[in-house]
């Protein structure tokens, strides 16, 4: 193979064609070389109903990090430091222009009319153009003058030949190939229009040319026929007889190839590498091919569509794209609204490599594919609509309806109609949308063929593009695209320098004249009349706009000295733009202001009062071009304090007139921060050669004795004075973070120890200070003192001193503040000052139990801290936490853990009074061996433990007699969760208990405890009886004396209908109502478990209803029948529930009408009730909270459990006895048998739950269950056999027992 070119050449070749360089990574998508390529014959061979596609690309390859970054930008002016300028769309304005070829449009018509020439069926373009027509003719026209050169062919030939279905120019524009509908081929001299070549058996006969092309080598060319085939053509002459010889490249019985493209490398690329093997691209209805055609075929890659639509058409167009400095050849395709990209490629060592690119996804179906430079497709969807996208970002950059062209279609070539038709159905569907001849590309245009008319496209030039916007008036979308132009991310960008600085000073100067013109339009386009309103949002619309695009070109000379003085002319202009500086000398983007313009925005804002606005402006600008007296007294007369500062610093590097002239407070402390650190006020820092001059002359300014205009009364030192006033610890902070960066300058640490000798001169013994004032000098020495280098001396009698001030017993103020003072000296190493000794003897006499645990801890001494705990009032609930992390933490010894042990079970009785639930629950954990000694010392003191208050998860194990001892205390003290501990403690008792509570006469816990021993008639009784129930019934006897009483002493006075009114009251007799009421509550709530005739009789028996009428027991007999008939329902539902399960499993007779309703009644009772053999039914939600059952394979096997606690063996030992029971087990172990329930999941059912329903329902298949249901509600009286009474030897069922009942309760209330 031949060595690759020399790249300077390539590069050379790429600036003639206007290539432009994109960085990628050649690693980037590469695919892996295959040892053995595949031959045309294996393809030929492979099926065509692939249905996995052939994927190249690693899924991971096309993250967007694998994408260089020029490749993916945008345009976007908010993407730059615009200031508050805001456009979120990129603007590309009008990308292509479209002219219409009049005078070759006008020839087509006038031909087809005139000499009957028909119409344009395709189109090639060179340096000519050729026109196809239907009648078989060929138009040659002139490039540049549209002027009609030549006429091929006669329309006798055409009625031969057919229409003309392909053309093809070679590349140096002599000879012209035309392909016919009906299959011929032939070759013309397009200098004299000599007939040259009549080729006729090149291809199979009867199908038409779809395409015919020459390839760069000049006696070589390609067809493609309506058989899908695609042949070789090798042009050749011999002794002067021109031949052609034909090889067929692809068969069309294996697989239709509608669309072929070779690689044409033109006159300024004829050297690349790639150019000797005269690669073919074709594309079938399934796959894409690439082939080499020299030296010899070889297939170099296929790759299958995947998925696509039948209708959509294959399209194939080639392109030499500049990467990494090199230039090679990319395939774009695609079928539908995916295009992919393949770049060939050959390396150093001569091997070819196909890299698979990141694709295009679109959102419409493409009927044309062409490349208008190596970095932009304009692309023709089926709506006919021109989609222009940049590849690299795959961004659309404008839409072009073509609609009005009226687009020439190859429907009828692909159909092969001039031959009969005789093509596959799915080429036929293919060539419904197929436009392949009517568009053609060369040279950066692209002519696209209507019926009527030629249609040409190219790309405008960056001016041009401008310049339109300029016309529609859109000068902010014409600024934002001229500087999309200026930082190079404009897209689809002709007639620009490669250069930088060349690009960007011709646009900028292209952008200084839209703004000019920009200004004069706004003043033209105000609107003179109307609100000022309107006005000032006309230009705060445009000038913002203005002040940011001159500040991004660096062009403040243009705002000030030619925008500025043009905005001068109107007021409100005027004011717009002098608030629109504000925002970007706040974000220093404007750093210095002409002195006219200066003048304006502070006459501007003092006039509108923002001169909050004057003052962030001036601390943000060079002020050495004003007048500093005149800023001065503004900012003296509007108290502008940061502004005054800045001015004395930066324009006469004055730092102390400030601080003299300024009030104190928080501003004056963060500017001597400032200067003291180094930094300017209120931003930036003070300049290297000043820093110490600066720090030197604010010491002398804060030690100074006296100020300039003293007083003879003033006190000396008065600016550390009133410092210290203000905010001692702010002050005392900023002296200490200055004091850190005194380390090898000696004259500072002089000015250092001074100003500590007059912090302690003006604050010891000075009672204006406050001690938490004084504390804080006091902690700010000892950890100055405290520093491995210190080099300040404080007499340590002053350490002395203050203590004593601190720890005074005789003043009880500010108690908490002087401990917290002393406290903090002391930890930041201030006790190195001290006598512990001393100072723990003052801390106990001031009662300061903080500093003594302070110096117990540092001792070790933790059983002393108890007692700083306990005597400490406002600390006393941290002790219990104290002493669980003394006890359970490590970091202690045994013995120090063991004395705190034993002093906190010293004070047991003082943690009790401080807290019972806590120290019952630190009795729980740390001393459960000593419960017993606790709870006697405890008893002998009435105080009790609060056992209830612990936390769930203590376990504190209790004998009998303290948890009975526990329930006497609570008898005594807490008596209303006496029952409440009854019902959750199991460990005292019932005898003792029971005694205990009748002791303390609490009738609710007795009754509990009764009930609970069996005592059910003791617990009524005891209830009954109860001092609440007799109260009661003492107070209703007692308030109807009262009333008796009052009617008869006030009876004398009152008329006989005021007597009647009295006596017979509807409140008098309420009363009884109530009480008789509550009688039928009871009487009702016996129905469920006591026989209706021994209720009835009862009541009948009682004088008060037995000389009644059948009114007053009318509803109770009601409520008993209700309850009755439900009963009997229920019963009903379970009867035929127990003779489906057992006795009539394989009948085959089913009335479905019936099986609805008992359907929903049977879930109910199978998923909520439990009926044992014996007769007993229970909820089973009861069930499982007595534990009665046994689980085994995640189902419940269920037992009686009146019948199991009767024979006092548990549920688990007669599991096995009732499993044994296939008949005589209850109905709902017999329907869990099949239908299994899963108890851990009550909301859906497994596959294995399912199927058990589904073999429960199986099961219905029986008798009639009308007929089983009439034959149940007939006398019990009548056994006999049959459907109801089946006999079975051996058998019983429990439903012929006579003494069978159900046990249940009325149906619940429900309110609708």
């Amino acid at each position: 193979m031949a060595e690759s070119p020399d790249c300077r050449s390539l590069v050379s070749a790429s600036s003639q064609l206007n290539l432009m360089e994109i960085e990628i990574d050649d690693k980037e998508f590469d695919i892996p070389q295959v040892d053995t390529p595949p031959t045309l014959e294996s393809i030929l061979n492979e099926p065509e109903d692939e249905d996995e596609p052939f994927i190249l690309e690693d899924t991971c390859l096309l993250n967007t990090e694998n994408i260089d970054a020029h490749s993916c930008e945008t345009s976007s002016l908010a993407s730059s430091d615009s200031g508050d300028l805001e456009m979120n769309a990129t603007v590309h304005g009008s990308v292509l222009r479209r002219n219409v070829l009049k005078g070759i449009s006008a020839q087509i018509v006038s031909a087809a009319d005139k000499v009957d020439a028909g119409l344009p069926t395709a189109i090639t373009v060179s340096n000519v153009i050729a026109v196809g027509t239907s009648h078989g003719l060929v138009l040659v026209f002139g490039k540049h003058n549209q002027a009609l050169r030549l006429c091929l062919g006669t329309t006798a030939t055409g009625a031969e030949y057919g229409a003309v279905s392909a053309l093809s120019i070679n590349h140096d524009c002599t000879r012209l190939l035309c392909g016919f509908a009906k299959g011929q081929i032939t070759m013309w001299d397009l200098a004299n229009g000599k007939l040259l070549r009549t080729i006729t058996d090149a291809h199979p006969p009867g199908t038409a040319i779809l395409h015919v092309k020459f390839t760069d080598h000049p006696a070589l060319a390609v067809c493609n026929d309506s058989g899908g085939s695609v042949f070789e053509l090798s042009f050749r002459r011999v002794m002067g007889m021109r031949t052609c010889e034909s090889r067929c490249l692809f068969s069309g019985s294996k697989g239709e190839v509608c669309c072929v493209e070779p690689l044409h490398a033109g006159l300024e690329l004829k050297d690349h590498p790639i150019s000797q093997y005269s690669l073919l691209a074709m594309a079938s209805l399934t796959k894409i091919l690439l082939i080499g055609l020299k030296p010899s075929l070889k297939v170099w890659m296929t790759f299958p569509y995947g998925k696509t639509d039948p209708a959509s058409v294959p399209l194939l167009a080639w392109q030499f794209v500049a990467v990494q400095k090199t230039i090679n050849p990319v395939l774009a395709f695609c079928r539908g609204d995916t295009i992919h990209f393949l770049l060939v490629k050959k390396d150093e060592s001569g091997t070819i490599h196909v890299i698979k690119q990141r694709q295009l996804q679109l959102n419409c179906d493409l009927i044309s594919l062409s490349w208008i430079n190596p970095r932009t497709l304009v692309l023709m969807d089926s709506t006919e609509k021109l989609r222009v996208v940049d590849r690299p970002s795959q961004e659309e950059l404008e839409t072009v309806d073509m609609a009005e062209l009226q687009l020439v279609y190859n429907s009828s070539h692909f159909k092969s109609l001039a031959t009969g038709g005789n093509v596959s159905q799915a080429l036929a569907l293919v060539g419904e949308k197929t436009c392949y001849q009517s568009v053609c590309s060369y040279a950066g245009q692209i002519m696209y063929l209507g019926t009527k008319s030629v249609h040409i496209m190219t790309l405008r030039n960056w001016r041009e593009r401008v310049d339109h916007l300029l016309k529609q008036e859109k000068f902010m979308e014409a600024l934002s695209l001229a500087w999309s132009f200026h930082e190079g991310t404009a897209k689809a960008v002709l007639g620009l320098f490669a250069d930088p600085a060349k690009r960007k000073g011709v646009v900028a100067d292209k952008m200084v004249e839209i703004l000019l013109q920009y200004v004069d339009r706004s003043l033209k386009k105000c609107p003179e009349q109307g609100k000022i309103q309107v006005m000032e949002q006309h230009f705060q619309d445009i000038v913002p706009v203005m002040v940011d695009y001159c500040l991004l070109l660096q062009r403040t000379d243009l705002l000030f000295n030619q925008i500025y003085p043009r905005l001068v002319e109107n007021s409100v202009a005027r004011g717009v733009f002098l608030e629109s500086l504000e925002p970007y000398i706040l974000s220093e983007r404007i750093g210095c202001l002409t002195a006219a313009v200066m003048r304006d925005l502070l006459s501007y804002f003092q006039e509108n009062g923002m001169m909050d606005s004057v003052e962030g402006c001036l601390v943000h600008m060079d002020i050495t071009n004003l007048d500093i007296q005149q800023v001065v007294q503004m900012c003296w007369d509007n108290q502008l304090y940061d502004a005054m500062i800045y001015v004395f610093n930066s324009g006469m590097n004055d730092y102390i007139s400030p601080m003299e002239h300024v009030v104190m407070g928080n501003k004056m402390l963060v500017y001597i921060s400032c200067c003291l650190a180094g930094r300017a006020y209120p931003l930036g820092d003070i300049p290297e050669d000043l820093v110490p001059q600066v720090k030197n002359q604010v010491f002398e300014f804060l030690i100074r004795l006296h100020s300039v205009e003293a007083a003879q009364e003033e006190e000396v030192y008065p600016y550390i004075r009133t410092l210290l006033h203000f905010d001692t610890r702010e002050f005392l902070n900023v002296l200490a973070l200055t004091f850190e960066d005194f380390k090898n300058d000696k004259q500072a640490l002089e000015y250092q120890q001074r100003i500590v000798d007059i912090l302690l001169k003006v604050m010891v013994d000075n009672s204006d200070f406050t001690p938490s004032q004084v504390g804080c000098l006091f902690t700010f020495l000892a950890r100055q003192l405290a520093k491995p280098d210190n080099t300040l001396f404080v007499n340590r009698k002053l350490f002395d001193q203050v203590l004593e001030f601190l720890c005074s017993p005789d003043d009880d103020s500010r108690h908490t503040e002087r401990q917290q003072v002393l406290l903090e000296l002391l930890q930041v190493g201030g006790v190195v000052q001290f006598d512990e000794e001393r100072l723990l003897d003052l801390a106990e006499k001031a009662e300061f139990y903080q500093i003594c645990e302070f110096m117990y801890d540092r001792k070790h001494l933790y059983n002393k801290i108890v007692d700083c705990y306990l005597k400490d009032p406002l600390r006393k609930e941290e002790l219990f936490n104290y002493i669980h992390n003394i006890l359970s933490m490590p970091g202690y010894s045994s013995e120090e853990k063991q004395l705190v042990w034993v002093k906190a079970l010293q004070h047991v009785k003082d943690l009790v009074s401080i807290n019972s639930a806590k120290t019952a629950e630190l009795v729980a954990v740390h001393f459960a061996d000593e419960v017993q000694s606790i709870i006697t010392s405890l008893q002998v003191c009435s105080i009790g433990l609060d056992v209830e208050g612990l936390n769930p998860q203590t376990v504190l194990r209790l004998g009998p007699d303290l948890h009975e001892l526990l329930v006497d205390l609570q008898c005594q003290f807490s008596p209303q969760q006496v029952t409440a501990f009854l019902k959750t403690s199991q460990d005292y008792r019932l005898e003792e208990a029971i005694q205990i509570t009748e002791k303390h006469k609490l009738h609710e816990a007795t009754a509990y405890l009764l009930e609970k021993k069996g005592d059910v008639q003791g617990a009524f009784e005891v209830l009954l009886q109860s001092d609440e129930v007799q109260s009661l019934l003492r107070r209703v006897e007692e308030a109807l004396h009262d009333i008796i009483a009052l009617c008869q002493r006030s009876s004398h006075g009152l008329n006989q209908q005021q007597r009647e009114v009295c006596v017979f009251s509807p409140d008098c007799f309420s009363l009884s109502s109530a009480l008789k009421e509550l009688t039928m509550k009871v009487l009702n709530s016996m129905s469920s478990f006591i026989a209706p005739p021994a209720i009835i009789q009862r009541i009948l028996q009682d004088p008060v209803y037995g000389k009644g009428k059948l009114a007053e027991i009318q509803g109770l007999i009601l409520g008993m029948l209700e309850t009755f008939n439900y009963e009997q329902v229920v019963c009903v539902c379970v009867c035929v529930c127990h003779y489906i399960c057992h006795w009539s499993p394989c009948s085959d007779s089913i009335f479905e009408s019936h099986i609805s309703y008992l359907n929903e009644l049977l879930y109910v009772i199978l998923n909520s009730y439990f009926m044992c053999s014996c007769g007993h039914l229970y909820h089973c939600q009861c069930l499982q909270r007595k534990e009665v059952g046994v689980l085994s394979e995640r189902q419940y096997s269920w037992s009686c459990y009146k019948c199991t606690s009767n024979q006092g063996s548990r549920p688990a030992d007669r599991s096995s006895e009732e499993s044994s029971r296939s008949r005589s087990t209850s109905l709902a172990q017999v329907s869990r048998s099949h239908f299994t329930i899963n108890m851990l999941s009550e909301a859906t059912l497994d596959a294995q739950q399912t199927q058990a329903w589904d073999h429960f329902r199986t099961l219905y298949r029986g008798p009639s269950r009308l007929a089983v249901l009439t034959e149940l509600t007939h006398s019990h009286g009548n056994e006999r056999p049959g459907l109801s009474n089946p006999v079975h030897p051996g058998t019983g069922s429990i439903y012929h027992s006579e003494n069978f009942q159900l046990k249940l309760s009325p149906p619940p209330l429900v309110e609708e």
